[in-house]
């Protein structure tokens, strides 16, 4: 197992880069900018309906990915349990479609990204804001593992802290503590049942849930980060107790 070892990447991750790997991948322009649109869909009951059902889905699957995890730690993840449990081909198919996933997610990232920029810069174009965030992620991915487990540590805490922010400004607004532009009262929970449980019907839940099953990817990162991680057998032990 040593010998093996040897050859296979920097083991320099720790538990509390785990954990943040985990929430920073769930945490981007799936949650910031899709969130909209599932609201405007499903409505505001509908749309937590569909974040629940991702979410008891999402976790249904890291459950699995856990375990995996933690009987084979390697960097190939899926495709390797893909190709040694059910088949070569399998496990083809899947590592080539994990690629062109995050190949097409990137892209709209960087776009998102810039667009959020240019509110502040209206002068300086998308793509060039685009372009210097691929520039950043190429360079932390190409750099020391240690260096990347650590950017991602602190931009994953500054997305956290920002979440736990929103929550309360929202919280705070809905008690009427933080007052609302045409608003003579707390709006509390009216909003839920002002246009309806489902505004467009209950299908639209379905149609949302490509938008939010985009918002839950990145947990799946965890595995892929057992291979340069730190007796991961240890850590992801940990993380599942």
């Amino acid at each position: 197992m040593e010998n093996k070892r040897k050859h296979d990447f920097q083991r320099q991750m720790q538990a509390r880069h785990i954990i943040m790997l985990s929430l920073g991948g769930v945490i981007g322009t799936g949650l910031f900018l899709s969130s909209g649109y599932t609201i405007h869909q499903a409505g505001p009951f509908g749309t937590i309906l569909s974040y629940l059902i991702g979410a008891l889905v999402v976790y249904l699957v890291m459950l699995c990915l856990g375990e995996l995890s933690v009987h084979m730690p390697e960097s190939g993840a899926f495709h390797s349990y893909a190709a040694k449990y059910i088949g070569p081909g399998t496990g083809y198919t899947v590592a080539w479609l994990y690629w062109l996933t995050w190949t097409v997610a990137l892209g709209s990232e960087f776009t998102a990204a810039g667009l959020l920029m240019q509110r502040w810069f209206p002068s300086i174009s998308v793509w060039i804001w685009s372009a210097l965030f691929a520039i950043l992620v190429l360079a932390l991915n190409a750099w020391t593992v240690k260096f990347f487990a650590e950017s991602e540590f602190w931009f994953a805490s500054i997305k956290v802290f920002a979440i736990v922010i929103f929550i309360i400004l929202g919280a705070a607004a809905m008690v009427g503590f933080i007052p609302i532009i045409n608003a003579q009262s707390a709006p509390l929970f009216s909003n839920f049942t002002s246009a309806g449980l489902f505004p467009n019907g209950a299908f639209a839940i379905l149609m949302t849930m490509l938008a939010v099953n985009f918002a839950f990817s990145g947990t799946e990162l965890i595995g892929i980060a057992a291979g340069e991680t730190v007796n991961p057998e240890k850590r992801y032990q940990r993380q599942s107790v």
